[in-house]
């Protein structure tokens, strides 16, 4: 029974780290990086909702009388 060689395993797998670490310094290099970001303000405008203009009692089924 033939044996695997595994001696080229060791070159291949650090060849392949070695790729893999050339193409994402290359893709992180072609992004723009904001050197100073400025904070904007959100303000979250209010929605009127038909619910809110009137009083609701919410009954919860403990509550109720047996």
């Amino acid at each position: 029974m033939p044996q695997l060689d595994t001696s080229t395993w060791l070159m291949m797998i650090m060849s392949m780290f070695l790729a893999l670490f050339i193409i994402f310094q290359l893709k992180i290099s072609k992004h723009n990086f904001h050197f100073n970001p400025e904070l904007t303000s959100t303000k979250t405008q209010k929605q009127n909702t038909p619910w809110e203009m009137k009083w609701t009692k919410i009954y919860l089924p403990l509550l109720l009388p047996q």
